[in-house]
């Protein structure tokens, strides 16, 4: 086995056929064709584990991911998303044109994502939540990581109004962490905070410390010709907050990462990224104000020809097989994106 420097480690040589590649290419270059008729697809990934997780099993580990960039490449035209938000503004988009994007900022994204990202040429933007480098965790990393190192079949969060749970097996565990986060995700900043400050008082485990990547490792993804993107510095739901305060978030991440990276950051994603719900037409004239050439949203669907550069659709392609992963790119192709 070889291993890289990254902390990726490669199995044993074995052939993957990309899923039926020339019928794939006929099908899509027909849904995409290129010039002012072209569609563009944007991919969200958030990590890539070094091995299946039993918690999440549609998350992308290093091998389902190596197959999907091998699918990628012998199917579409992958580019840049800096370079799509130009050529959209042009009409002259390839046909079949993709882009690859990563939210929030894992240390998984620069230890196993770039190694096969640069295996096979390809490159992605890295969208990532300044405030949580260098050591920090995100609240839903530590509602997740409570919850899958909880001792016993129960947990008793109901002194803290979150109920109890039943969590003797890895469904009832899965479907705890799903009706928390649910709970949580769109309080205040600081209530959700409280809460989840509170719940680590009364769980006896200690979740890591070591998720997100550091600033070093923002380096290297810039050093090796990935695009780093903003995406606040706190994660919040920019649409619970005053706009003031949503600017001031926008920019200290910006500002942070420029400073990490000594080069400017253009492009922005919206935390969680629902359109009217988790960003509104405020925050894309609050982007423009600030300098980004464009922004990505959640929501499904494809962009096209005079699309708002600055709520561009993408889309998680969740699963594993390399025949489902192609047909839900085929199907994504023919959504109607949201926007606000």
């Amino acid at each position: 086995m070889a291993a890289h420097e990254s902390g990726y480690v490669e199995g044993p040589s074995r052939t993957i056929r990309p899923w039926t590649s020339l019928p794939s290419r006929t099908l899509l270059s027909l849904l995409s064709p290129g010039g002012r008729d072209s569609r563009l697809s944007i991919l969200i990934y958030h990590r890539v584990l070094p091995h299946p997780d039993t918690l999440f099993p549609d998350e992308s580990d290093a091998v389902n991911f190596d197959q999907q960039m091998k699918q990628l490449v012998a199917c579409f035209n992958v580019i840049p998303l800096i370079d799509a938000v130009q050529g959209l503004n042009r009409g002259k988009l390839p046909s079949r044109a993709a882009c690859i994007t990563f939210d929030d900022g894992y240390a998984d994204n620069a230890e196993i994502a770039l190694p096969i990202l640069q295996k096979h040429g390809l490159h992605a933007t890295f969208f990532v939540a300044s405030s949580f480098l260098d050591g920090g965790r995100m609240w839903n990393d530590t509602v997740i990581e409570l919850v899958r190192r909880a001792p016993g079949p129960e947990l008793d969060l109901s002194s803290v109004g979150l109920g109890q749970f039943q969590i003797g097996s890895i469904p009832q565990r899965r479907q705890a962490i799903h009706y928390l986060l649910g709970e949580l995700k769109y309080m205040g900043l600081e209530s959700r905070k409280a809460k989840v400050e509170a719940m680590c008082t009364l769980v006896p485990v200690l979740p890591p410390r070591n998720l997100m990547m550091t600033s070093d490792q923002v380096r290297v993804l810039h050093r090796a010709g990935m695009e780093i993107g903003g995406h606040t510095a706190n994660h919040p739901i920019l649409s619970g907050m005053e706009n003031n305060t949503a600017r001031a978030e926008i920019a200290q991440g910006k500002e942070m990462l420029e400073g990490i990276t000594r080069a400017p950051v253009r492009l922005f994603a919206y935390p969680n990224g629902k359109p009217g719900r988790d960003y509104l037409s405020d925050h894309v004239r609050i982007l423009k104000g600030l300098g980004f050439d464009g922004a990505v949203s959640t929501a499904y669907g494809v962009a096209k020809k005079d699309c708002d550069v600055f709520q561009l659709p993408r889309f998680t392609p969740w699963g594993r097989g390399l025949a489902r992963f192609t047909l839900q790119m085929a199907r994504n192709m023919l959504a109607t994106p949201e926007i606000v």
